[in-house]
């Protein structure tokens, strides 16, 4: 399979094998995995930084693109499955994660290719009841108006820097934890997976 993720979340983020790059290392450890498209993760380049990092030193087949080239890589045919990590997830599946995770869902819907969320259970919020209430921090303007320590963009400019985005869980295939897959409806099976 050829795998698409996004931002970091592998050794170097949540310790030990990591989550999103846990499943793809276990996967590529068994010969499931023929490359991964690492995306950038604009504005902080976790992606470029960190996964890419990771992925290839591991041995692991990876090919670096902008945010951006997601949808042209899935419209044509080079990507098989999208694996993300998850920051919260709600009762009813919506997902918080780094910022752009939710247009790639989409992407993904509008081309048929499954989407899955790699998370620990510690990130599941039962008693959050949908995305809709989980706060999104907004970050620094200079991680978009600077690059480097150089200024890219005008004085004076507006910027808005949101970390996270929502994912709607109707949008996500399956949940995959270190108690098992949770599918939907996910306010069942993923009560069921926090309990076990």
């Amino acid at each position: 399979s050829r795998v698409l993720t996004h931002c970091n979340a592998g050794a170097l983020a949540t310790a030990g094998y990591g989550t999103a790059l846990g499943v793809i290392r276990s996967a590529a450890r068994d010969g499931h995995v023929l490359g991964v498209f690492a995306d950038e993760t604009r504005p902080y380049l976790q992606g470029a930084r960190l996964t890419a990092w990771e992925l290839t030193r591991d041995g692991i087949p990876t090919t670096l693109i902008a945010d951006n080239m997601a949808g042209h890589m899935m419209a044509t045919g080079q990507v098989d499955l999208v694996v993300v990590g998850a920051d919260r997830i709600a009762a009813n599946g919506d997902v918080a994660n780094k910022i752009g995770t939710y247009p790639l869902a989409v992407l993904a819907r509008e081309n048929a290719i499954p989407f899955y969320v790699a998370a620990p259970v510690s990130t599941f919020d039962l008693a959050m009841p949908s995305g809709a209430g989980i706060p999104i921090e907004e970050r620094p303007a200079e991680e978009v108006t600077h690059h480097g320590g150089r200024r890219l963009a005008p004085d004076g400019v507006a910027v808005r820097n949101p970390a996270f985005d929502i994912t709607p869980h109707r949008y996500v295939t399956a949940i995959v934890c270190e108690k098992g897959v949770a599918r939907p409806p996910y306010t069942e099976s993923l009560k069921a997976l926090a309990r076990a």
